[in-house]
């Protein structure tokens, strides 16, 4: 996978979500603490991009005991986050109620460190997009800076 960002986040209000916290709910299944989006920012099925938020807050769960008095957000959170970005695309472009599981994370890289008080943009470019298969290209950006990218594979269970 390329460092070059799938999209120019200059394009972007950061703080406008195009789908909020209860249109996430609505197709998808995560809940409580393991919840990892606020919103979305983007969902272009014609383009196979779609882009969420997650405000990393200094009150989650992780914080205490993820690396105390320097809390860094875990790669496997900021993963998860991109997973569920992907599954919300998933289903609004498959029209399918069954749960989208991990089946595969290729290529992950983690560039950077994500801490309380950041805004992590994620962004995800659909490269096969099946009934019982889903892959994508996904990048985690703070502050323009890549931080994380993966290659998240989904399976319908």
């Amino acid at each position: 996978m390329a460092n070059k960002l799938f999209v120019d986040l200059e394009e972007l209000d950061l703080e406008k979500a195009e789908i909020e916290i209860e249109g996430i709910r609505d197709i998808n299944p995560h809940r409580f603490e393991m919840e990892q989006l606020d919103g979305i920012l983007r969902f272009s099925p014609d383009t196979g991009i779609i882009i969420g938020v997650k405000n990393v807050t200094d009150d989650e769960f992780w914080v205490r005991g993820h690396i105390p008095g320097r809390p860094l957000l875990p790669g496997v959170l900021m993963v998860e986050a991109a997973a569920q970005l992907c599954t919300y695309f998933y289903k609004m472009s498959i029209k399918d109620d069954s749960f989208l599981g991990f089946a595969g994370i290729d290529n992950v890289k983690f560039r950077g460190q994500v801490v309380p008080g950041d805004k992590l943009v994620i962004i995800a470019k659909k490269v096969d997009l099946r009934t019982r298969r889903a892959i994508f290209d996904t990048q985690g950006v703070v502050n323009n800076k890549l931080v994380f990218e993966a290659t998240i594979i989904g399976m319908r269970l």
